[in-house]
């Protein structure tokens, strides 16, 4: 997941400030998948991105299932009275998942716990 944005709606203003943030954090993208909303479409004109953007029937299954840990956390977190405080958990919270995240069912049980040690000890040298 490259990045998280919680907004109260979800029409062309929204869309252009993610667009905005995204791409200015993380560069331009050779291609953009969105799904079928128009506000994405829209969004995407003002940067001049409509080219890049891709919107299909399937196309955007791997962000939707990228989406899914982000919106059990959102679930869990209906406390937040306010939207910043949410953003902000979950960006930080985002971050720390995908350092630690390993795969576990991808690799053997020793080349899991040698990624997990050395994404410790990197996260130790950090915190120091």
């Amino acid at each position: 997941m490259l990045e998280s944005f919680v907004t109260k709606k979800r029409d062309k203003s929204a869309a252009l400030a993610f667009m905005k943030r995204a791409l200015k954090r993380h560069g331009k993208a050779e291609t953009i998948v969105t799904d079928g909303l128009k506000s994405y479409a829209a969004a995407m004109k003002e940067p001049g991105n409509q080219d890049r953007n891709e919107t299909g029937r399937w196309l955007n299954n791997r962000v939707e299932n990228s989406h899914l840990p982000f919106r059990r956390r959102e679930r869990a977190m209906q406390r937040f009275r306010r939207m910043k405080s949410l953003q902000k958990f979950a960006s930080v919270h985002a971050s720390i998942s995908n350092h630690f995240n390993q795969e576990r069912h991808l690799v053997d049980r020793e080349t899991f716990k040698e990624r997990r040690s050395a994404a410790l000890a990197e996260w130790q040298n950090l915190a120091a």
